[in-house]
């Protein structure tokens, strides 16, 4: 079953909800997965995230009242988070569940259907140490406590470690108190800066933080997104991550090998026009480029390559030229030379010849 934290603190307005959005968005960040459920009425948890209470069919008032499953219950929100909504319905739910067996237990008991789904379960408690928190403490394994840097703020927190001292002992003996988370800090003020010296000695407690005051916690839910998202390079996204990684420091657990988005610069006019010029010369050498590998290619083809064989016909060609030519200079040389022969007149034939020759030479 994964990590339950319980976010608690009687004392309203100071960053309960801002607290459960930021930590969790910071936990899923790493990699883990991350159940959040609202245990307010007002349901500024669930609103936070992006999800019209008034649109929600299925909430933990269901889960908690009426045996719903918490799978059907849950919704997806944004940042990779999960979360256990809640409604005006919840008003309700303490009176509800006074005359239950064991009412305590309820929210562990739903809890421990999908344990086994999520790395960390985060509960954010109304401002109040009523039934809904008592069970949230049931359910915890750790609490963490938000609280202003001011001295008011302490009167809360007695009273709270004063409750969770008697459910420790009564209901839940593992939840323990992972620390005080000192919010909306003004490190230059001499009183806030007194007290966030002043709490630690005080309660023997851990001190996470602190978060300082900045309006963009106030802009972010407006943005859709915890301020993580919206303002990620801020002081107080900074202040929330650094918490998230103490936790899990202190869980001894791993971030999960996630690939992280890195965020891109943004893009100036001069280096747009940069760019562009960058990528005109570049297409203008590869084309240079092209032409010329064309050209040699052309050349080559028209050499044709010379082969051994092609090399022996070549040579044997030229041998019998020559020795035709050689051939044929011999044979006229030898007939200029040789004599040609009269052929001897037969003597009938050339008596015969001379009487007609003395008979057409006489006279008549």
């Amino acid at each position: 079953m994964g990590r339950i934290v319980c976010v608690a603190n009687q004392k309203g307005g100071v960053a309960k909800t801002t607290s459960v959005v930021s930590l969790g968005a910071a936990l899923a960040e790493t990699g883990l997965k991350v159940l959040l459920v609202d245990l307010d009425p007002q349901s500024s948890l669930t609103f936070a995230l992006g999800i019209d209470p008034d649109d929600v069919e299925i909430s933990v008032t269901d889960v908690l009242t009426v045996g719903a499953e918490v799978e059907s219950a849950v919704l997806p929100a944004p940042e990779k988070l999960e979360v256990l909504p809640a409604t005006l319905d919840l008003a309700g739910a303490e009176s509800m569940l006074l005359p239950v067996e064991n009412r305590e237990f309820v929210l562990r008991q739903a809890l421990e259907q999908v344990g086994s789904r999520y790395d960390v379960v985060i509960l954010d408690c109304s401002p109040s140490l009523g039934l809904l928190t008592i069970n949230a403490l049931a359910a915890a394994d750790e609490l963490v406590v938000p609280l202003q840097a001011e001295m008011l703020s302490h009167r809360g927190v007695g009273q709270l470690l004063d409750t969770v001292a008697d459910v420790n002992r009564l209901l839940n003996p593992r939840l323990i108190v992972r620390g005080l988370l000192p919010t909306m800090y003004d490190g230059r003020s001499t009183h806030a800066r007194a007290v966030l010296a002043d709490i630690g000695e005080r309660y023997e407690l851990p001190v996470l933080g602190p978060v300082p005051r900045s309006v963009r916690f106030a802009e972010a839910p407006g943005l859709g997104g915890s301020i993580l998202v919206t303002s990620p390079r801020s002081a107080g996204a900074k202040a929330y991550r650094d918490v998230a990684a103490a936790l899990m420091k202190a869980w001894r657990v791993a971030a999960p090998a996630v690939k992280k988005a890195t965020r891109k610069a943004p893009v100036t006019k001069k280096a747009a026009e940069k760019s562009a010029a960058e990528k005109s010369a570049a297409e203008k050498a590869a084309a240079e480029k092209t032409v010329a590998e064309k050209t040699v290619a052309e050349k080559a083809a028209r050499k044709a390559p010379v082969t051994k064989k092609t090399a022996a016909k070549k040579t044997a060609a030229k041998t019998a030229a020559k020795t035709a030519a050689k051939t044929a200079a011999k044979t006229a040389a030898k007939t200029a030379a040789k004599p040609v022969e009269a052929k001897a007149v037969p003597a009938s034939k050339k008596s015969t010849a001379t009487r007609a020759t003395k008979r057409a030479a006489a006279p008549k």
